[in-house]
């Protein structure tokens, strides 16, 4: 200073340069002592490494970046882990003079800073001659490239919801992952028309962690509403929901994956459910209608189960579902998505189906995953429903799997606004939401084509893991098995409060002691002149290699039902349309016998039945047990 006659800048260590970064001050001889001192103490407290690194992390690098690798990743575009040795050269020159060296405005002279610094570092032994002589070919960044955001929507929230003075927030996500989803979800964004969203989670099934999170394909994205986190909009689930109510009713005994049903035109109180597709298939299995998602049958297994039971069910989960403005209670579009939640929710919904049939609630916080779940599906309800949903297929739009199986399930919620697909694999729920922020329709949008192929290609990126086994009567787990072994096992794992009264057919009344082939009773086939068919026992002594009879379908019967407000009320389920036919036969044969005078006659090969009597028990059994659920 003396010799410059004024005040020059230099000659501070390491050390005294960091205390400067920590508590900045004025350049005088005054603040040049106090660094000094303080200099003294950081030495005393930290070692040279914890010197280094807490200057590398406040060190300037032209412009607003701080830090190593903050540079890093602005200048370089990758962690400070992966550089080489030109870009840790660079890297280490420009806080020497962070204005004049900017990569963006000065590159030539950053160039001539960097290789100063290889040639200090070939002579001082750390690389080759040779190396340093090729890292020197190596080309300068000119310009800034864009910060990485990586769940800026959760991080948002996580930091809002973090308390003042936290540092850092540990959460769930795995880098590579998220990396990967937010790079396949902008490349389909981009195959879409540029107002449309894209919403995207990953998690867990065991214990509910987030392990990647997409609330938009672009935060910026204006047209797209980028900002707005459309992992938490209320919108509408479509048939999402279906699978939840499959395996409710399941539990409930009055439906298993092989029961008839009947896809046909319905009207239930005015309302009058349609399918996606214009047409109708008749009689066939409840699994059939799921993996189908047909939306006739579906509405009437919940005309069956009670819309507001379904629903508390599904809130007693842990689901939050919102009613439209005007409606007062549940109604039969609730299945078909007459109903609004979102997108974590439904993917904590089908954590389920991955297991025992527990909704774990989403957590995105590393100490708060796995701490609790709550019963939606008994095990092996939950089971028969993933399975049923594992061969769903739709080959129209070539939708299918590199790595394995999938239980997946879509939706599309009215006037194509939504397009939804969620799926269970490897012990991970994947759910992909597509449309646009505000609700306008999509028309030719729906989960199948715009959701479903994203679905599996995430899915495509998790690595593979053993499947679930079969739930066993008992609580035991048996080896892993298929639809068709499933449907050919002797008890559903769905059913297993009846398992001991289906194994041994001997303990029950003669009068319950059914055919498993024609649905009728063994007395009753005996009187009309035909042979009874073996039920279980007959099976069971034929050889484990014989061929497991056709259930009998399910028929409507009566059952005491509590609704939404408590109250305890009878809900008859009429009979089939075929049953009907023959009882208005009936009357009007009665009636005019009552106006001839004559007594009716009793239909051919059945004894006209009296009060009492066995043919009434059957005849009543038949009602209970027997025809098709409408």
């Amino acid at each position: 200073m003396v010799a410059a006659g004024r005040v020059v800048s230099g000659a501070s260590t390491l050390t005294m340069q960091t205390v400067r970064l920590l508590q900045p001050q004025a350049r005088t001889l005054g603040a040049k002592a106090v660094e000094a001192a303080r200099a003294l103490v950081l030495e005393r407290r930290l070692d040279k490494r914890g010197i280094l690194s807490l200057y590398l992390t406040l060190a300037p690098f032209g412009g607003n970046i701080e830090g190593v690798r903050a540079a890093s990743l602005a200048y370089l575009g990758k962690e400070p882990v992966e550089l080489s040795p030109a870009e840790a050269a660079l890297l280490v020159a420009i806080p020497q003079a962070p204005e004049r060296l900017r990569p963006d405005r000065h590159a030539e002279a950053l160039r001539r800073a960097r290789d100063r610094i290889l040639e200090r570092v070939a002579e001082a032994g750390v690389i080759t001659p040779a190396a340093a002589a090729e890292a020197r070919r190596d080309p300068v960044p000119a310009a800034r490239r864009p910060m990485p955001m990586h769940a800026p929507h959760l991080t948002a929230r996580l930091a809002l919801a973090a308390a003042p003075g936290t540092a850092t927030v540990r959460t769930t996500i795995d880098g590579g992952l998220q990396r990967r989803l937010e790079g396949m979800a902008a490349r389909w964004a981009d195959g879409l028309d540029p107002d449309t969203s894209v919403a995207a989670i990953v998690a867990d099934a065991a214990t509910g962690a987030v392990l990647a999170h997409l609330g938009s394909p672009g935060y910026f994205a204006t047209r797209r509403a980028g900002q707005v986190d459309m992992t938490r909009a209320v919108r509408s689930p479509g048939s999402t929901l279906k699978p939840f109510l499959y395996g409710l009713a399941f539990d409930d005994g009055f439906l298993d994956p092989r029961s008839v049903v009947t896809d046909a035109p319905l009207r239930i109180s005015g309302y009058a459910p349609a399918n996606f597709a214009p047409m109708h298939l008749g009689e066939l299995q409840a699994a059939e209608a799921l993996r189908q998602s047909l939306n006739v049958p579906a509405v009437s297994i919940l005309d069956r189960y009670g819309p507001a039971r379904f629903v508390n069910r599904l809130a007693s989960a842990g689901a939050r579902l919102q009613l439209p403005g005007s409606a007062e209670r549940p109604g039969l579009a609730v299945v078909l998505g007459g109903v609004g939640t979102t997108l974590e929710d439904m993917v904590s919904l089908y954590t389920a189906l991955a297991g025992d049939g527990r909704v774990r609630p989403l957590a995105v916080r590393a100490d708060a995953a796995g701490t609790h779940s709550r019963p939606l599906l008994t095990a092996g309800s939950a089971w028969e429903v993933a399975r049923i949903l594992e061969s769903s297929a739709h080959p129209a739009h070539g939708v299918a799997r590199r790595g394995g199986p999938v239980a997946w399930k879509t939706g599309t919620s009215y006037g194509f606004r939504d397009a939804w697909a969620l799926g269970v694999a490897d012990g991970r729920v994947v759910g992909v939401w597509v449309g646009r922020p505000d609700g306008t329709p999509r028309p030719g949008h729906y989960g199948a084509r715009s959701a479903a192929p994203l679905l599996l290609e995430v899915f495509d990126t998790l690595p593979r893991a053993p499947r679930l086994a079969a739930p066993l009567p008992g609580g035991r787990r048996g080896a892993a098995l298929g639809p068709a072994a499933a449907a050919g096992a002797g008890v559903l794992p769905g059913a297993r409060r009846r398992a001991s009264r289906r194994a041994d057919p001997d303990r029950l009344p003669a009068r319950r002691q059914r055919d498993r082939s024609t649905g009728r009773s063994a007395d009753r086939a005996a009187r009309l002149g035909r042979a009874a068919a073996p039920g279980l026992a007959g099976r069971r002594a034929a050889g484990p290699g014989a061929a497991a009879p056709p259930r009998h379908r399910l028929a409507p019967r009566r059952r005491r039902l509590r609704d939404g407000d408590g109250d305890r009320r009878r809900r008859v389920v009429g009979p089939g349309p075929v049953q009907t036919a023959l009882k208005l036969s009936c009357l009007t044969s009665a009636f005019r016998s009552m106006n001839s005078g004559a007594k009716p006659t009793p239909r051919a090969g059945r004894a006209n039945p009296t009060p009492g009597s066995a043919t009434t028990n059957d005849a009543h059994q038949e009602h209970a047990t027997g025809g098709t659920f409408q």
